[in-house]
């Protein structure tokens, strides 16, 4: 969640970072009413307190003077019902601006540029030339029904549209690509860890996806559980409400999991093939980072997933989001963006969010300090998606009669 004080203390400001991020003015006037009806209804509180007190105090002196008290027992009887209603009017107020405050995104950093939507994200670098084929490449769909990789119609009576089935080598490549992954993030010193594929609604509203994107997850009926959108939800969490030691950081984890997404605003994108599933596997890496070294982190987590596309020579961008292609926890965002021959173009393989204290402040993670406890900084990011990794493979390592060649890094795996 974002910093309330600052907000309050330097609201102009924040204005115009969120603005970056696509917030407008009737949300900001909605905040800055909030905060003044809390200070409104917290100064009468406090005002009705203090002249209770003072009432109280001169019980004692009416006592000593022999005086009747009914008359002042009266009075500080009204007051403390006075005083119970106050409390109850900036309790309302304060919540009020809580629930607004979970849906507004996180600020982004000063270094992120401007810009509306994906068309104006900034590259950085391309790593690796794509391939030239003397012939026209297949897309993935092509190629995994010429090899009877995926089994799209059979996914989609299993479940729904958006579902397949891997068969086979696409299977067992599958497996490779995740073994992969999980082992070269270990190697990097990120610990692996195995967590739940549901987690409750207080460990999703603490990386950001509730209260605002609850109509993109699956939620289990008659309980308080979803499925996961990503591993950062329980990687981040595990150290909800927790105190870590300084000494502890950086907190380094990764883990591979499903990932469930109802896609709610993608009607009509990338209705062929595997771009855009209900259900996918990515092994993720997550971080908990001091704040003052949260930036080294971040690099780290970029050329990890670069060094990772790397070693399968598959070659892709690195690209700086625009502020209003950033997500909502993000306050700075590098996607890495494979190219895939077949459909002539890159596309999205990984993020690499840093959330700054965003995240934290909402989950309730801190450090110690010295004697203070501090809000560390959380980053997560994919290393990597891998049904759009087996997808990149596909179309980069197609042949002209149709076959796939298995890149020499998953040999050993296959």
């Amino acid at each position: 969640m974002i910093d309330l004080k600052y907000l309050q203390n330097h609201f102009d400001e924040a204005a115009m970072k969120l603005r970056k991020k696509g917030i407008g003015n009737d949300t900001l006037q909605e905040l800055k009413s909030l905060f003044a009806s809390l200070k409104e209804a917290n100064a009468a509180f406090e005002s009705a307190r203090a002249e209770q007190n003072q009432m109280s105090k001169l019980f004692g002196e009416y006592k000593r003077e022999g005086k009747d008290i009914a008359e002042l027992k009266a009075r500080v009887d009204a007051k403390k019902e006075e005083i119970a209603v106050l409390q109850e009017a900036a309790r309302e107020a304060d919540a009020a601006l809580y629930k607004l405050a979970l849906t507004i995104p996180n600020f982004p950093d000063d270094t992120v540029p401007e810009g509306e939507d994906e068309n104006d994200n900034v590259e950085l670098k391309k790593v690796l030339e794509p391939k030239t084929f003397d012939f026209k490449p297949k897309e993935h769909w092509e190629l995994a029904e010429l090899n009877g990789w995926i089994d799209f119609e059979r996914g989609v009576k299993l479940a729904k549209s958006r579902f397949s089935v891997l068969r086979g080598e696409a299977a067992r490549l599958e497996r490779a690509l995740i073994n992969f992954f999980l082992d070269t993030n270990r190697e990097k010193g990120f610990e692996e860890l195995c967590v739940p594929f549901l987690n409750n609604a207080a460990m999703l509203q603490g990386t950001g996806q509730l209260p605002k994107f609850e109509d993109d997850l699956f939620k289990i009926e008659d309980e308080n559980l979803y499925l996961i959108p990503t591993a950062e939800v329980p990687l981040t969490n595990l150290y909800n409400d927790e105190i870590l030691s300084e000494k502890e950081l950086p907190v380094l984890m990764t883990g591979y999991t499903p990932c469930f997404r109802k896609e709610a605003g993608s009607a009509g994108r990338d209705t062929r093939g595997m771009i855009r599933q209900h259900q996918f596997d990515k092994v993720e890496m997550v971080a908990i980072s001091h704040p003052d070294r949260s930036d080294e982190v971040f690099e780290m987590m970029v050329q990890n997933a670069s060094d990772i596309l790397t070693a399968l020579e598959l070659p892709h961008r690195i690209v700086v989001l625009c502020g209003g292609d950033l997500g909502f926890s993000a306050a700075k965002t590098i996607d890495l963006e494979v190219w895939l021959p077949g459909q002539n173009q890159y596309r999205e393989i990984s993020s690499i969010s840093n959330t700054r204290d965003f995240q934290a402040r909402r989950a309730k993670i801190r450090f110690k300090e010295g004697k203070k406890n501090r809000l560390v900084h959380t980053l997560n990011g994919s290393a990597l998606a891998v049904g759009r990794t087996l997808i990149a493979i596909m179309e980069n390592y197609q042949n002209e009669d149709g076959s796939i060649t298995i890149p020499e890094v998953l040999k050993k795996y296959m």
